[in-house]
């Protein structure tokens, strides 16, 4: 492979720390190369100075003549003068661009929702960061160096950029770099991992798969070096191998290896337990949203959403900006009434929501994080039983990546993703039984992230968590609803079920076309669809009645029986199964009769 740009005794510091000390790269033709550490240990600042845009205090960049690099800055460099055309194609006349397999692709697949004459100080975060990547991503790079560009993507643009990304040059041809906190993008897109740490950059064989993997062999031959953080990364990869989704299928790393490191890991929850602790903190009713709706003045949000929560139940939330997510949290948490239907809550019910904004630390603001955190319970326990564990506020602190120095810091002067932690605490000291997490992974490095995860592995209480990202998703939920076109989907195929139903309804109206130009199913077929699709609509809504009633009867279910919970737990399995498959035929067949 040919040799695109060295980097040779990278030096960087500022005036009280030292960054990169006599740091050596190379990037050939073909890399696609991911970048993870903390935040702080200087992923940013190496991905500038490989992309010129920052330089070294000592060594040096060197390219290939000739080489076009491309770069996608964490900060917001739109012009608020321009529209979006202007911004993505400039003074390009349409016939040019028009004619650019590739420029139609990247517009269809980020901006096809978007008016493209609208001016951009309009739009919204997400959408001008997929005005910012479709701008990058239409013109010609040898190299593309992305910071962060996840951040404000829904899953649907994610999916897409990972999509895009695989297949915009040949095999051994071009190059990218990407600095990113969501590991199924590092996963879906990276052969190759830099771990940015202790002033070092150390390289790892592909995707974030198998750069766990790997770190935790290194962290094996080190003993006891980072024996908390070896613990994580163990725990991790047992999730990762046994049944992380779209990983079982196409492992990223030699299985025998992996299944040897993991043989004495636990399940990463005790599924059982936790919900056996559930009950006894919840009782049997937590809410139940019986054919709620709420319409805002014309607009109507969600209709006839039928969600009865069980205790323990632990649920993402998937669907497009203004789907009615918040919505439907609101229903659950208090905050929003219905307009039709009702919202029935269980007496013992504690909801809190952990919001994008920071309002927990609004009134501790100036306060050092010791003062904080004095004020609080002296200890909280986690788990069920001979697992419970009982930590104070400062060892949960010190759990959450917080140093003995920071303690003396104003809450105000933490980094983002320390403030999104220190809020995350609080929220969960307060001890409610029913937690809502509206995009919690923002700011939060990988380590912090697996941190997070792993305390929330042993919180007894039911979960709901909005999230863009779909590794902290699948990870921390039992299962997937999606809002779509004001309903609640159940979603037994999880995040691939959702992708493959946003795609059909965003192929309808060309569909319907090219269905209006073929001939029509002839008068016995059409009428024998016809009736397969309305006896498809009434079982699928008595298997899901029937889920529920089995979620239910767990409730009742004598909880010391471990044995028959996990029948219960594999019949209704079965169920979810079965009604993903006659979705699926439902499909099919309106997409003939449409």
């Amino acid at each position: 492979m040919a040799h695109l740009l060295g980097a040779e005794g990278l030096h960087l510091e500022y005036p009280t720390k030292v960054v990169f000390d006599s740091i050596t790269l190379g990037i050939e033709e073909g890399d696609r190369i991911g970048i993870v550490g903390r935040n702080g240990d200087g992923k940013s600042s190496l991905l500038a100075m490989l992309a010129g845009r920052k330089e070294p205090d000592g060594g040096r960049v060197t390219m290939r003549a000739g080489t076009r690099v491309g770069v996608l800055d964490q900060a917001d460099t739109l012009d608020d003068a321009l529209t979006i055309a202007q911004s993505v194609v400039g003074d390009v006349p349409e016939y040019e661009w028009a004619g650019d397999a590739r420029v139609r692709d990247v517009i269809q697949g980020l901006l096809a929702d978007l008016a493209w004459d609208a001016p951009v100080a309009g739009l919204s975060g997400g959408q001008r960061r997929r005005v910012a990547l479709a701008a990058l991503l239409v013109e010609d790079w040898d190299i593309i160096a992305l910071d962060e560009p996840t951040n404000h993507l829904d899953v649907e643009a994610i999916t897409w950029l990972a999509g895009h990304l695989k297949k915009r040059w040949a095999a051994n041809a071009g190059a990218f770099l990407v600095v990113t906190h969501d590991r199924w993008f590092l996963d879906e897109v990276c052969t190759e991992t830099w771990e940015v740490h202790d002033r070092i950059v150390e390289p790892f064989e592909g995707g974030y798969a198998a750069y766990i993997l790997q770190r935790v062999e290194r962290d094996r031959m080190a003993a006891a070096t980072e024996a908390k953080r070896q613990n994580l990364a163990r725990k991790e990869l047992a999730w990762l191998r046994r049944g992380a989704p779209a990983r079982t299928s196409k492992p990223k790393f030699r299985i025998d290896a992996a299944n040897v490191l993991i043989e004495d890991v636990p399940e990463i929850r005790d599924k059982v337990s936790l919900q056996s602790l559930a009950v006894s903190r919840l009782g049997k009713d937590v809410v139940d949203l019986l054919d709620a709706g709420v319409t805002y003045g014309d607009r109507e949000v969600l209709r006839d959403v039928e969600w009865r929560i069980a205790p323990g139940e632990r649920t993402g939330i998937l669907g497009v900006n203004g789907a009615g997510k918040s919505t439907l949290l609101g229903l659950v948490s208090g905050a929003i009434e219905p307009t039709s239907g009702r919202v029935k809550r269980g007496k013992t019910v504690q909801v809190r929501t952990l919001t994008q904004r920071l309002d927990e630390l609004t009134d501790v603001w100036n306060d050092p994080v010791r003062v904080v955190i004095s004020s609080l319970r002296t200890e909280y326990t986690f788990g069920n039983g001979s697992k419970a564990q009982a930590l104070t506020p400062g060892q949960l602190l010190e759990r959450l990546g917080f140093s003995s120095a920071q303690l003396s810091t104003p809450v105000k002067d933490l980094s983002g993703g320390q403030q999104r932690r220190l809020q995350l605490l609080l929220v969960l000291l307060d001890q409610p039984n029913v937690l809502i997490l509206d995009e919690p992974t923002n700011d939060l490095d990988t380590d912090m992230l697996a941190a997070i995860e792993d305390l929330l592995d042993s919180w007894p209480g039911t979960l709901l968590v909005v999230s863009h990202d779909r590794y902290f998703l699948e990870r921390v939920t039992d299962q997937q609803y999606a809002v779509m076109g004001g309903h609640l989907r159940h979603l037994p195929g999880g995040v691939d079920e959702y992708l493959r139903l946003r795609s059909a309804e965003q192929n309808a109206p060309a569909a319907a076309s090219a269905a209006a130009a073929t001939p029509r199913l002839d008068g016995a077929a059409l009428r024998a669809a016809q009736k397969e699709v309305a006896a498809l609509e009434r079982k699928i809504q008595k298997l899901t009645q029937q889920i529920d009633r089995s979620k239910h009867a767990l409730v009742e279910h004598d909880q010391s029986d471990y044995e028959g919970l996990a029948e219960k737990m594999k019949a209704i399995s079965a169920l979810e199964t079965e009604v993903e498959e006659n979705e699926m035929r439902w499909l099919e067949l309106s997409e003939q009769l449409d």
